[in-house]
């Protein structure tokens, strides 16, 4: 699945690089016994916090049925399209400052709490990235079984595997690339991920019967793309597209559309180091 590994790969980098610019910093300290080892405990810690909340998040699905399993899934799309919004406009905002805040943060927490703060700032970083791709996983069909999860679970494996090289190519120097240009040129990516979502939330909540569908169709693309032919279907699971789109779903677009427009608009400060 290609959101899938674009999300896993988007996660991944930011925790990568949050782990990179800690890491330097501890390099520059002239008393850094234990700091590194440290960093990489905290790292551990924000990975198995990511893991309980995946397994929050299957034991809620194991304890739910019938329509309380359909509004929870529902739930988890639409919280994983908004998370995918403030996500951007955390970035637009903090993004070029984050080096500094990091170091800052991480100087703060060695003063005060010593090694233990360093910890905590790498589990925060790490975990709040991992409980994100969780939802945004499951947003996008971790509740499925089987073959279809498997195929999922390499994706992100792919996600993963691509994010390690993309840092490697930014640490060695790569001419043209860098972590600002990277984030700007996938927004416009994730935008379209969040719009398959709240695509997916529109039809389930139709499928529960909580909205009038407002005419079954505005327009009839199937005989150009049919979005159960194998590229429609890829263009449907990554942005959205509906051969045969409702009034209601259009405008729930247009306002997703608007609402993303007005939220990054004022936040364009820049993002990466």
């Amino acid at each position: 699945m290609i959101n899938a590994i674009f999300i896993v790969w988007r996660e991944s980098l930011e925790a990568m690089l949050v782990i990179g610019v800690l890491s330097a910093w501890i390099a520059r300290q002239s008393d850094r016994s234990g700091l590194q080892r440290t960093l990489w405990l905290g790292v551990l810690g924000g990975v198995l916090l990511a893991g309980a909340m995946a397994m929050l998040t299957f034991g809620a699905q194991n304890l739910l049925e019938g329509n309380a399993l359909e509004i929870f899934q529902l739930c988890m799309v639409l919280i994983a399209a908004v998370l995918i919004l403030e996500m951007l406009v955390w970035m637009r905002k903090h993004g070029r400052h984050m080096k500094q805040n990091l170091e800052a943060g991480a100087a703060r927490a060695a003063e005060g709490s010593g090694q233990y703060g360093l910890a905590l700032i790498a589990a925060l970083a790490v975990g709040r990235e991992g409980a994100e791709t969780v939802v945004f996983l499951y947003g996008m069909g971790m509740e499925r079984q089987g073959g279809a999860l498997l195929e999922l679970a390499w994706s992100a494996v792919t996600g993963i595997g691509a994010a390690a090289m993309t840092a490697w190519l930014v640490a060695r120097g790569a001419r043209y690339l860098n972590y600002r240009t990277l984030f700007r040129c996938s927004e416009v990516a994730l935008l379209l991920i969040a719009c398959s979502l709240i695509g997916n939330g529109v039809d389930r909540i139709l499928g529960l019967d909580w909205l009038p569908m407002l005419s079954n169709s505005i327009w009839d693309s199937s005989a150009l793309l049919d979005d159960s032919s194998r590229f429609g279907k890829v263009l449907a699971d990554f942005a959205g597209y509906r051969a045969q789109p409702s009034v209601l779903l259009l405008m729930v677009y247009l306002a997703f559309w608007s609402a993303s427009w007005w939220r990054l608009r004022d936040h364009s400060n820049g993002s990466g180091r």
